[in-house]
């Protein structure tokens, strides 16, 4: 579909990864779109609750702005197929400009009788969001040189923890001075910009084949595919349950805090830790999956943040920063070992179908388990609780490390 580039320009040559993906054209165009995209879609995450809140003085009504937003990830494979029936550059470049379009509709909203609206549009954005992230995966993965995608994943990661910690710090501001408009505002400013950083990728498409069968069976295809391959599905199945645990324990971070006998304020500061480590984490995911594989580094990501989570448990500030940050740094490997996995595993043809089921099987137990965590922080000790959910991320962790090695290349491209 994508004229793929089969030159490795990301073999060792002692520079940094940054530096690699940077000076490749298509690859830091490609990470630019992420950046200036991740920046708004973090800043309205935070300003969209905050506005119903003030509109309707509901907290579950603000948290259903979360809910909105995920929704369409149930339903991604079947999103992701039409990035398997149309060309990737001119779907980013339609998918973004009709994200800033939708934004604009909430000038129209200044009381709670246009809370539907809100509501809506956020559904819409969450679509969209599903069918632009299988867009760009495939894009990517037939744009950039494969020895470059480990680094670009990691790097992706990077920029996306870096954007939440400084991207909801300024919607909140501009919320607070402006209202809720001028971060929607913001937010369809930055598509638009991504839009013209799509249009400047320089990558020829030709048309995709002519669809056979209806778009059920294109999207049991992916599913299919994603299933059948013993290089990909342990990646994703691990990623679904480590993101379950890791909703759970995102559920108790103020039941944490409150161990620890401070405000909830402090909250933020584990939050900060937590994304400086995901941050790092980014930055050496492409060495560490060539010198490891993709799946070793995802085993030893699960068992860092298994052994980080159980900790969190001891009521120490020192402890629970440094929990914070493990967790920040742990979690990011089973899904960019994932993530990569796909993009090189899957034919051209499939990616946008298998890259959209693999986020469904990745994210979706993230939002279960949050909403599982919430009952049990309320029913379980903490003591109890952290340790247990630390204990089944360790057998995570030693299943996956059980898997037999896939013959010819693994996940991250080694012999």
């Amino acid at each position: 579909m994508t004229t793929a580039r089969t030159e490795d320009s990301a073999q060792p040559d002692g520079r940094p990864p940054v530096v690699r993906v940077l000076r490749d054209r298509t690859a830091g165009w490609c990470l630019a779109s992420v950046v200036v995209s991740g920046f708004g879609t973090s800043a309205l995450w935070l300003a969209a609750g905050v506005w119903v809140k003030d509109l309707t003085g509901s907290d579950g009504l603000a948290a259903l702005c979360v809910l909105a937003m995920w929704a369409p990830t149930l339903v991604g494979p079947a999103l992701g197929t039409l990035a398997d029936r149309v060309r990737r550059r001119p779907l980013l470049i339609a998918t973004s400009l009709l994200t800033a379009c939708l934004l604009l509709t909430l000038f129209a909203v200044d009381s709670r009788d246009e809370l539907w609206l809100v509501y809506a549009v956020l559904l819409v954005y969450g679509a969209s969001g599903v069918v632009h992230d299988a867009a760009e995966s495939a894009l990517v993965a037939t744009a950039v040189a494969p020895g470059l995608l480990g680094d670009f994943n990691g790097l992706r990661m990077s920029c996306n923890e870096g954007m939440k910690l400084v991207a909801p710090l300024a919607g909140a501001g501009l919320y607070a001075a402006y209202g809720g408009p001028a971060v929607a505002l913001l937010d369809a400013t930055t598509f638009v910009l991504a839009t013209g950083v799509y249009a400047a990728l320089r990558v020829r498409e030709a048309p995709p084949g002519r669809p056979v069968g209806n778009w059920r069976r294109h999207t049991a295809e992916g599913a299919r595919y994603l299933w059948g391959r013993p290089g990909l599905r342990p990646l994703v199945l691990a990623g679904g349950v480590t993101m379950l645990c890791a909703g759970v324990n995102g559920a108790a971070v103020y039941a944490v805090v409150d161990a620890l006998g401070h405000s909830p304020e402090y909250a933020g500061a584990l939050y900060a830790v937590q994304g400086a480590g995901s941050v790092a984490a980014g930055l050496v995911a492409g060495p560490a999956m060539r010198r490891l594989g993709g799946r070793r580094f995802a085993t030893a990501g699960i068992a860092l943040l298994a052994i980080a989570v159980a900790g969190r448990a001891l009521p120490y500030d020192a402890v629970a920063l440094a929990c914070g940050a493990a967790i920040g740094a742990g979690l990011p490997a089973v899904l960019i070992a994932a993530l990569t996995a796909v993009q090189r595993e899957t034919p051209g043809p499939l990616l946008g179908r298998v890259t959209a089921t693999a986020n469904t099987l990745v994210f979706t137990p993230n939002v279960l388990g949050l909403a599982a965590g919430a009952a049990l922080v309320e029913l379980t000790d903490l003591r109890l609780l952290l340790p247990a959910v630390g204990a089944a991320l360790l057998g995570t962790a030693a299943a996956l490390a059980r898997r037999p090695a896939v013959t010819g290349t693994d996940s991250a491209g080694r012999p």
